[in-house]
């Protein structure tokens, strides 16, 4: 992906083109560099400060572009460069000198825009980025937390005995030395595991103390994500009190289990008069001791300086997440560039641990996300031509006549067993295959994916789904719905039923974190059909069988992250369904997101 990411054509009735807008930001508009939002965001701007540099304005309306494709600033010889070849009738300003002009506008000298490390940022973002070094770095120069040397050591052997849990014993370790550490890996290498232990430990620390019980903040990003950061951290405490003893120790670890997982906004406060401040902030801080955020890949710059701001100095903050998975919807990339400048500076406010070693899938699969995960595009070739029964791969040109027959099976088995009232196995079914699509449109996306399996299933078996809640359908979860308690991906099926006299009925029966639930189905809100699902939607859940469709390799959106994203919620098989080229191009494809937090990290100097 470049980094002028997509041009999107736009016509004189699209509401992304800005009425009466004129000059270089009105040749920027119509061509879909640029939308209306970005044209009077710019002009203002340049009104309230009397800026009349035709390119420092444009400048701020790509730095206000640049968030919408998720950076935190504009890289403007970058974009320049890129814009160029793609649109060369366009009138863009110099790439090498773009940046210096800017420097020199009057924008930059009120304040409006901020010039720093290349990029161009808006005031606000410009500001969270420093910040949150600056808390970072501040909670680095504190006196490193107290440790009961026997205590930490008696508890990491009994919480990590033996070598199978070597990696998990000295991530554990580091992190329960640090004020503020970040737990990275990839799926099925043992992060709950280790931060279930941290905790314990943690708590070990407390009671050995004397102090009260440990106040423990688990958060992460959404609510389907915090629900499923209990059950998983509850499991693996309760393996943890299996090798415990002692009922002093036995107490401390049972003291965890009654945490209540939270969104990240509901941890730092939600205020209905703000969408980007919290009740909780330097004048009114988090109460907690610890605070953990699963999930961090998908925190936002702006998040993240929230959360940094409202916690207590003394207060240990422990991220985790896989650093290499899909980022955040909104602007930043923080966890991605909190590891990179961890791993590029022995001086980083942040203790990184990094686990490696793979414990869920088998072979095949683990080496095919570590090819991704290093961008060897060789490697992944050949995983993929191994041809064994963990990894298959497809590079039929018609890939509709191929999974034709595959996903009507998988279709068709929901189907009867949701006919047949048999609720475990329709959503046992549901759970063994998910076919993953990259966009929600077009040939390769979900919507025209989810169209083409009804159809089949249809001609299949001779049924029709006129009705939008038939028997049979699967469902997915796109919305927090609080009063009934399900939340944003979540899954299920329309499953038939009875009622207590006899009479037919309809039920869907949603699989959350906590267990299946039923209900009415015209009780349920946003919910999409899921014989096909994006990519990004599937973040953070699995299936035992993956089938993974990779549009051609012009697509903007194939991008290394996605592929491995996709790749790593198989258990046991995955299908690629792709042509060489396309391959390729999404391992030496990065998703690029401008940010200067990595460089201010490693201690790079703020040069324009």
């Amino acid at each position: 992906m470049t980094i002028l990411d997509v041009i999107e054509h736009v016509d004189r009735h699209d509401r992304r083109l800005a009425r009466g807008a004129k000059g270089i930001l009105g040749e920027f508009n119509s061509h879909g560099v640029v939308t209306s939002a970005d044209v009077h965001l710019a002009a203002t701007l340049a009104r309230i400060a009397h800026e009349q540099d035709d390119a420092a304005v444009l400048a701020a309306a790509m730095a206000a572009r640049a968030l919408r494709s998720g950076s935190v600033g504009a890289d403007l010889a970058a974009l320049a460069t890129a814009g160029r070849q793609a649109l060369p009738g366009l009138p863009w300003p110099d790439p090498e000198g773009w940046t210096k002009q800017v420097a020199a506008s009057k924008l930059v000298a009120q304040g409006a825009v901020v010039v720093e490390h290349g990029l161009v940022y808006l005031q606000r973002y410009h500001h969270q980025e420093v910040q949150v070094v600056d808390d970072l770095r501040a909670r680095a120069a504190l006196p490193a937390p107290p440790v009961d040397e026997a205590v930490l050591a008696e508890g990491l052997a009994r919480i990590f005995p033996g070598e199978g849990y070597a990696e998990q014993r000295a991530a554990a370790e580091l992190a329960a030395r640090s004020r503020t550490s970040v737990i990275t890996g990839g799926p099925g290498t043992g992060k709950t595991t280790t931060v279930a232990g941290v905790l314990a430990l943690l708590a070990d620390q407390a009671h050995a103390a004397g102090e009260r019980r440990l106040r423990v903040g688990l958060a992460a990003p959404t609510g389907k994500a915090a629900a499923r950061v209990k059950v998983a951290v509850t499991e693996a405490l309760g393996q943890i009190l299996e090798r415990t003893e002692d009922p002093e120790a036995r107490s401390v670890v049972e003291s965890l289990t009654t945490v209540e997982p939270m969104t990240l906004h509901r941890l730092l406060g939600w205020r209905p008069d703000s969408s980007t401040r919290f009740r909780h902030d330097r004048t009114n801080r988090l109460p907690h001791d610890v605070v953990l955020v699963d999930e961090a890949s998908m925190v936002s710059l702006t998040h993240m300086a929230r959360l940094l701001e409202a916690l207590r100095p003394t207060s240990r903050l422990i991220l985790v997440g896989d650093a290499d998975q899909l980022v955040s919807v909104d602007a930043g990339a923080v966890l991605a560039d909190l590891v990179a400048g961890a791993e590029a500076s022995a001086d980083s406010p942040v203790a990184l641990a990094r686990l490696r070693t793979v414990h869920r899938f088998g072979e095949t699969i683990g080496a095919l996300a570590e090819a991704l995960r290093t961008g060897d595009a060789d490697a992944v070739v050949a995983e993929l031509s191994a041809g064994s029964t963990e990894v298959e791969w497809v590079a039929d040109p018609d890939p509709a006549a191929y999974l034709r027959p595959l996903l009507t099976r998988h279709a068709r088995a929901v189907l009867t067993a949701a006919r047949n009232q048999d609720t475990g196995a329709a959503l046992a079914a549901l759970g063994a295959h998910r076919l993953l699509c990259p966009h929600r449109r077009g040939p390769f996306g979900a919507r025209t994916w989810n169209s083409l399996v009804e159809t089949w299933l249809a001609e299949d078996t001779g049924l029709t789904f006129y009705d939008p809640m038939y028997v049979g359908r699967p469902l997915l979860v796109t919305a927090n719905d609080y009063a009934t308690g399900v939340l944003n991906g979540d899954a299920g099926v329309v499953v038939q039923s009875h009622k207590p006299d006899g009479t037919p009925v309809r039920m869907a029966v949603i699989e959350g974190a906590t267990g299946a639930h039923r209900f009415a189905p015209s009780r349920l809100g946003d919910v999409e059909t899921m014989h096909a699902m994006t990519v990004h939607k599937a973040q953070g859940s699995q299936a035992k069988e993956i089938t993974v469709l990779l549009p051609d390799e012009d697509s903007p959106l194939l991008t290394r992250e996605l592929f491995y994203t996709a790749v790593t919620r198989a258990q046991e098989r995955v299908r690629v369904v792709a042509s060489e080229q396309a391959v390729r191009a999404a391992v030496g494809r990065r998703v690029v997101r401008a940010s200067g937090l990595r460089q201010r990290l490693a201690g790079a100097p703020p040069a324009p």
